[in-house]
């Protein structure tokens, strides 16, 4: 999506969104990254496509609509880093983005990679068409040999209601052989208080391997025990933590680290952002 940061008085228009972010993160660190989506008939796509590129994101899967517009959301954020959400995305290409021309090549192409990642607000923002092809595309990587990874990002504001969104979420966890939830979003959804009891829920539905992200507390390793991050200073904007948590362990899992190193390299990409503005900060000189 268009996103609008608040620095002071003024805007600044940049881009992200939770799946892009995990994406660009990876595409920096050097892995072979296509993304999958809609962009709209408005005069940011191509300035978007052209900066993701720039980053080495492969924008081959990338659909546009010919009527709709691109996803806008702004934010802004308080002393301490935490941040508040704006959207305006009810009619946004993305959410067609499985009816339009191509989107049968492209679902094609992208059943065979080594890693598909998706999260909750994928889901959220698909029609019920869509979010069965989604399903279908995660099922068809699993069995061709690939990895898919699943963040249980919840919104209340994309979801009806909670029954929705659990059983969206559970369906997606089934399918998924890396999960990537945060304590603070199964508490929202479905009351979990402890990470062991959602680390357990992610186990019974098939996801082997579940790291619970803790936010300043750290994450809950597969193996049950908790691996602190390291300490920052007060952060300036924690809007892209999670994701680039999940960019650091996914990019480190799929070069053969064990969770606990990839565990460190994903709080050490989420240390480094924090400390900067924007959901994906330019990077440094």
């Amino acid at each position: 999506m268009i996103e609008l940061s608040r620095r002071g008085a003024a805007w600044q228009l940049g881009y992200g969104g939770d799946t892009l972010n995990t994406a660009l993160h990876l595409a920096r660190g050097g892995h072979d990254v296509a993304y999958l989506t809609a962009l709209g008939d408005d005069p940011f796509a191509a300035a978007m496509i052209d900066r993701w590129q720039g980053e080495g994101l492969d924008c081959s899967l990338v659909l546009h609509h010919p009527q709709r517009a691109t996803g806008l959301y702004a934010i802004s954020t308080d002393a301490s880093g935490e941040r508040s959400f704006a959207y305006w995305r009810e009619h946004s290409a993305a959410r067609e983005m499985f009816a339009l021309p191509g989107a049968d090549a492209a679902i094609e192409q992208a059943a065979r990679a080594d890693l598909l990642v998706f999260s909750l607000i994928s889901l959220a923002i698909l029609p019920g068409e869509g979010r069965e092809a989604l399903f279908a595309l995660a099922r068809a990587v699993r069995e061709r040999g690939g990895q898919v990874a699943f963040d249980g990002n919840y919104r209340p504001r994309l979801w009806p209601g909670t029954h929705s969104a659990m059983a969206a979420r559970d369906r997606a966890i089934a399918l998924a052989s890396i999960g990537l939830p945060t304590l603070e979003d199964d508490m929202l959804l479905s009351g979990e208080q402890d990470a062991a009891a959602v680390a357990a829920h992610w186990r019974q539905l098939g996801c082997g391997e579940t790291v619970v992200k803790l936010g300043a507390d750290g994450c809950l390793l597969p193996d049950g025990q908790i691996l602190p991050p390291p300490q920052v200073l007060t952060p300036v904007d924690t809007s892209g933590a999670g994701d680039a948590f999940n960019a650091g362990y996914l990019g480190a899992r799929m070069q053969g680290a064990v969770p606990d190193e990839a565990a460190r390299a994903g709080h050490a990409l989420a240390g480094w952002t924090v400390m900067r503005a924007g959901a994906i900060p330019d990077r440094d000189p």
